[in-house]
């Protein structure tokens, strides 16, 4: 009988050391300072907010999410910037996307 408390004693023991190591390891990968890891979640960020722009745009909207349609309009906004009119242009988008930020920050719409 004192065999198999002994054993469960251990047993919750055991659990209550691993859940603990557990946190830790979570708790430092959430601090993990390391060179490539800062790298890595400064891109992961930079990718989400292009995405966001894409959203903005309604693009996934008007497209019906089809991924195709929008790398095809990239690429053709791409192909447009590699000619003559590329400053013209540059300016004509800026400008555009300026208003839709501004529409969005006075209709109440985060950034």
């Amino acid at each position: 009988m004192m065999l198999g408390r002994a054993l469960a004693t251990s047993r919750a023991a055991l659990r209550r050391v691993t859940v603990a190591r557990n946190r830790l390891q979570l708790s430092q990968a959430r601090h993990d300072r390391r060179d490539w890891q800062m790298k890595r979640r400064e891109r992961t960020r930079h990718l989400i907010e292009l995405g966001g722009l894409v959203v903005k745009a309604e693009l996934v909207t008007l497209t019906d999410d089809d991924r195709a349609v929008m790398l095809g309009l990239l690429g053709e906004a791409a192909a447009r910037l590699r000619t003559d009119d590329r400053e013209q242009l540059l300016l004509l988008w800026r400008r555009r996307g300026q208003r839709m930020f501004a529409s969005d920050v006075l209709a109440g719409k985060p950034e």
